[in-house]
């Protein structure tokens, strides 16, 4: 039996001992029963409905959390110099009656159209979502990349961690393209002036020179006009 599917016995086991509703994999669901049953499951850290689909979370790799912590430092560094922007860690994000996801890191500017919920989740649609995924047989890059595409999410970056690919997708035209690197190797976000990072650095762990990067990046013109307009 592996890791999984002994943690998927235990959480059997834990709903059938405190006599709470099942939430598995595969279930079909409409928005308000998952999120009832997604709060009734303590014992559950992470879940989603994926086009009325749920989809429970296996336990967190080392691999998985160091990369996530990686990009966090990234986005934490221009989130701290940049007024107007907003982000969050694992939050449950309401995009539509079929989808409620639980993005790795998700990125906005402050506007009307973010709000929580009543169960103080997110709802809208943020410019930037960032994903790590185990490898490009993940759902990310299939069911949840759709979803988000057809929700108008800007910007999807996908962290793959077998392969140690960055993809950096923009929505243009209704599709998904990729962000393409300068001669340096460095990719820039379209929505986020100042926002770039070089894959090359990320996977060698050099965040020294990425924060650099991004200090360099943050002394454009760009930069200080959407800095001027989100203050």
């Amino acid at each position: 039996m592996t890791i999984y599917e002994l943690q998927q016995q235990k959480r059997s086991l834990f709903a059938l001992k405190h006599f709470l509703p099942p939430l598995s994999n595969g279930d079909h669901l409409t928005l308000t029963e998952f999120e009832r049953r997604y709060e009734a499951r303590p014992d559950i850290k992470k879940a989603e409905l994926i086009e009325g689909v749920v989809y429970v979370a296996s336990p967190v790799s080392l691999l998985h959390a160091e990369i996530h912590a990686n990009i966090m430092t990234v986005l934490s560094y221009y989130r701290a110099q940049t007024p107007g922007v907003r982000f969050a860690d694992n939050v449950s994000l309401v995009l539509d009656a079929d989808n409620e996801v639980q993005p790795d890191v998700c990125m906005w500017r402050d506007r009307e159209e973010m709000r929580p919920t009543a169960r103080n989740y997110l709802s809208g649609v943020p410019e930037l979502v960032v994903e790590v995924a185990v490898s490009s047989a993940a759902y990310d890059l299939y069911e949840k990349k759709h979803v988000y595409r057809r929700n108008g999410v800007q910007e999807y970056l996908l962290l793959l961690a077998q392969e140690r690919e960055l993809q950096w997708l923009s929505l243009h035209e209704g599709s998904y393209v990729a962000l393409e690197a300068d001669a340096a190797g460095v990719i820039r976000s379209q929505v986020f002036p100042g926002l770039a990072l070089s894959p090359a650095l990320f996977w060698a762990n050099e965040f020294a020179k990425l924060l650099t990067l991004l200090q360099t990046e943050m002394t454009t013109p760009a930069y200080e006009a959407f800095r001027q307009r989100a203050s």
